[in-house]
């Protein structure tokens, strides 16, 4: 007999697609998981280079919690940390020009005006 999806979880995927194509990073591949965390409800890891990320909705957030952040906030988010991933692993960079700076930057503006507008 299959196991039953868990509410949260399948509203933190829906959520989090919806952020991730209403925020135009759709050339992402993401993977994601319902386990407990120590120290967050939610996390994401990602690639810029391979465009490949994993999030993580923390199967052990407590109820109260959930009151004041419910899973759909934090499916936005961690949809947020994979739209400034570009910009992220520029800065990690020892070797990034402000051409290449500027260029994510600008990349990123447009997203938010096409969001906002």
């Amino acid at each position: 007999m299959r196991e039953k999806p868990n509410k949260d979880f399948s509203t933190f995927k829906k959520e989090f697609e919806f952020w991730m194509n209403k925020f135009g990073c759709t050339d992402w591949q993401v993977i994601f998981k319902y386990e407990n965390l120590d120290n967050a409800n939610a996390e994401i890891s990602r690639d810029a280079e391979t465009r490949y990320a994993v999030v993580t909705l923390a199967s052990n957030i407590p109820d109260d919690i959930k009151k004041f952040k419910p899973v759909s906030s934090l499916a936005k988010h961690e949809a947020i940390h994979l739209l400034l991933s570009n910009l992220y692993c520029l800065a990690q960079s020892r070797h990034v020009s402000n051409a290449e700076l500027a260029t994510e930057e600008e990349k990123l503006v447009v997203k938010l005006v096409n969001l906002i507008l």
